[in-house]
């Protein structure tokens, strides 16, 4: 039985080729290019290389994320109105957008200082900078995708081929940066860019059949609210939000972990963070079969219960165990393919049950990374300088430090996607089998 918000009337199926698929797509290879350094890289290359302190760092990275987290459902009702005009307005603040993120990128890895406070200063204000460039130019290609229509699963696949060479960024970014260093991961992410929003402009368009429709919607005086006023929009964020806290925390505390409590050298840090995005990557056809069969919300449920699964396993490993960690990337990777390729499509699904497609997505994507970005800030602002308090600091050894360390990586996201796990069964799947539901 399908999900409560995939209920909705679906849209006879569209054609969706690989040339189609290429052309929309190759814009997440950039963006999730840059996000892994952003919020894996970046905090560990300061603690560790410029002494600053996790505590202070923390601090910065919350700040600047809710910051960037406010803004968003602005720069989402933005959106709404650039596509009411044209998609070459979208498109042109698009490649605005992008030269901003390539210099802001640039600063925070490339900094014109160095000592920890004016490190500080220096990358709170790069961070605001290249935090709106990146919502900007996600929320426009996000929306973008959405307002191609069709049925739960062509969704499905447009959102697997954007997320799916988004993971081939991400493999770029794990390994580019211990193996060409930075000066090679800036080129690529110049060039990525630049052939994304090439490629961009040749994609397959939305559909503009509501143009004065959509003009009205965007100049409403509550159009920024309007997601709100729809309860399956509601009921999906609060799943959403738990199931992203739980996955930012590993994120965050990835290095850290496998550094301190598994002291494994460079080499296998890169292989680690190659294995558990390529594990991604190859399972996004296995989640689109299991869409076919089980429904989107299903499907995520199961992802969910199987990185629960894994990270309880995680917790028992230490010193010497890095082979088994391999695994519990291909795993943890695998069960991160659900999570990337699910819930954009289950939110698709949302605006269209509602009647807000082809008028009011980049608000919808605005608000849906808004909790994106707040996910990333509790994780980095808190969990940092939760560490910090309970004695952890970079390249502790003793057994009381680690311990904190292994609860904080493994154990705290597995009772996050717990409850996430429960909501998403209570709020989406449940209502589906109570009788009168539309």
């Amino acid at each position: 039985m399908t999900s409560h918000i995939a209920t909705a009337v679906e849209p006879a199926p569209l054609d969706w080729r690989v040339r189609d698929g290429l052309r929309y797509g190759l814009l997440g290879l950039p963006l999730a290019f840059c996000a892994l350094p952003l919020y894996v890289l970046m905090p560990n290359l300061y603690a560790r290389q410029w002494g600053v302190s996790l505590a202070s760092l923390g601090a910065v990275l919350l700040g600047a994320r809710l910051l960037d987290a406010v803004i968003d459902p602005l720069l989402g009702r933005l959106c709404d109105r650039l596509y009411a005009v044209s998609l070459q307005a979208v498109l042109a603040i698009g490649a605005v957008a992008a030269g901003v993120l390539a210099l802001g990128f640039s600063f925070l890895f490339v900094p014109l200082v160095h000592e920890p406070a004016a490190l500080l200063w220096w990358a709170g204000f790069w961070l605001v900078l290249t935090y709106a460039a990146y919502s900007a130019l996600s929320v426009a290609h996000q929306s973008w995708g959405a307002m191609l229509g069709g049925d739960a699963l062509y969704r499905s696949r447009v959102v697997a081929w954007r997320e799916g060479l988004g993971l081939a960024g991400v493999l770029l970014a794990a390994v580019t940066p211990a193996l060409l260093g930075i000066p090679a991961m800036l080129a690529l992410l110049y060039l990525g860019l630049l052939a994304g929003w090439q490629a961009w402009r040749g994609a397959p368009q939305p559909r503009r059949n509501q143009y004065a429709t959509t003009v009205a919607a965007t100049m409403a005086p509550g159009a920024l609210r309007q997601p709100w006023r729809n309860p399956d929009f509601r009921r999906l964020l609060v799943v959403y939000l738990l199931n992203g806290i739980a996955s930012a925390i590993p994120a965050t505390l990835l290095l850290f972990f496998m550094q301190d409590r598994l002291q494994s050298g460079a080499s296998l840090q890169s292989a680690a963070l190659g294995l558990y995005f390529a594990s991604a990557a190859l399972s996004m056809p296995l989640w689109l079969r299991l869409v076919r069969h089980w429904g989107l919300a299903r499907s995520w449920r199961f992802g969910m219960l199987l990185s629960i699964a894994v990270f309880l396993g995680a917790s028992q490993l230490s010193t010497g165990d890095a082979a088994w960690f391999l695994l519990v990337c291909a795993l943890s990777g695998a069960a991160l393919g659900s999570d990337l390729a699910l819930p954009g499509a289950l939110l698709a699904g949302v605006i269209a049950k509602a009647g807000d497609h082809d008028r009011a997505e980049g608000t919808y994507f605005g608000w849906w990374n808004f909790a994106t970005k707040l996910n990333l800030a509790l994780a980095a602002g808190l969990a940092l300088p939760l560490l910090d308090w309970l004695g952890y600091v970079p390249g502790a050894r003793d057994a009381h430090a680690l311990a904190w360390l292994t609860a904080a990586y493994c154990l705290l996201p597995c009772g996050l996607k717990a409850l996430a796990s429960i909501a998403l069964h209570s709020l989406i799947i449940q209502p589906s089998t109570r009788p009168n539901t539309p």
